[in-house]
């Protein structure tokens, strides 16, 4: 059995004082690092605002790895010592996520500490392309895909169930009836980060934007109605949305996508998304 080796240092637990520092290294990296950092940047660090743990590892009291510890648990410029105070910090606790996901190297690392005890996962996904575009989309935007208004909340909600439960492997309506994630879609489409093509009331494509810094954001739920696949949607809907976030949400426009998934790796390419990276999921 893999044992974890005592840390070199104590992991910390911090606090609204290490707001700067936190950012600093987020920043760093702001495409791989936008879900923590936006977390952190709407919500601070006091772990009843942000809804986690962030704990922070580093030599001498230096400040220079970070894990998100939540709903996710999530590495950022995770070292190797740090990975192992943080995979010892999580063990001690027991575990409060429901995934731990991030680049791929730190996750791997972390999960062969955790997965011992924690294991077997439900799922492993070790290869998730981080795509990016910065500029222009490479196709014409669908014209009919827009910002969803809050009174169409109850014509995107069944869209996004369907999405959740083919990505994911289980329905978000499992434990609270699907009150928090109602909440959260809810939550997007008044900040303006909800995306559909509506036809006949029924969502033919749409896709939301989760995570948002002055940098970079991320791209979420992006889903075709099973009956429209095929019919080249998802390209032109992405770039729709490329568009309307490049001028109203930020520069850089980012997601992650299962590497076994052709059809939408090849429809992000089309609309002009790069692969920079890998992130790695395991879910439970």
């Amino acid at each position: 059995m893999l044992r974890v080796r005592p840390p070199s240092s104590a992991v910390r637990l911090l606090d609204e004082r290490d707001r700067g520092a936190v950012l600093a290294i987020c920043d760093r990296d702001p495409v791989t690092n936008v879900f923590v950092s936006s977390r952190v940047r709407a919500l601070g660090l006091e772990p009843g605002r942000l809804g986690a743990q962030m704990w922070g590892h580093g030599p001498g009291g230096r400040l220079e790895s970070l894990c998100y510890s939540g709903a996710n648990l999530v590495p950022v410029a995770a070292t190797p010592d740090a990975v192992a105070a943080f995979a010892d910090r999580a063990l001690r606790q027991g575990r409060r996520c429901s995934s731990v996901v991030g680049p791929a190297g730190e996750v791997q690392a972390l999960w062969a500490l955790l997965r011992p005890r924690w294991g077997p996962a439900r799922d492993v996904r070790p290869v998730q392309p981080v795509m990016v575009i910065s500029g222009p989309p490479m196709v014409s935007p669908d014209p009919q895909v827009r910002r969803v208004r809050l009174h169409e909340l109850d014509i995107l909600w069944p869209a996004c169930v369907a999405m959740f439960t083919e990505e994911v492997g289980v329905s978000p309506t499992i434990g609270d009836g699907g009150a928090s994630y109602r909440a959260r879609l809810e939550q997007l489409i008044r900040g303006g980060r909800a995306f559909a093509r509506i036809e006949g009331g029924r969502v033919i494509f749409k896709a939301e934007i989760g995570a948002v810094t002055p940098q970079a954001c991320q791209v979420q739920g992006v889903w075709v109605r099973p009956e429209d696949r095929g019919r080249g949607l998802a390209a032109p809907g992405m770039a729709a949305v490329v568009v309307e976030a490049a001028r109203s949400i930020a520069p850089v426009v980012s997601l992650y996508v299962n590497d076994y998934n052709m059809p939408a790796r090849a429809a992000y390419r089309r609309a002009g998304f790069a692969e920079t990276g890998r992130f790695m999921s395991v879910l439970f």
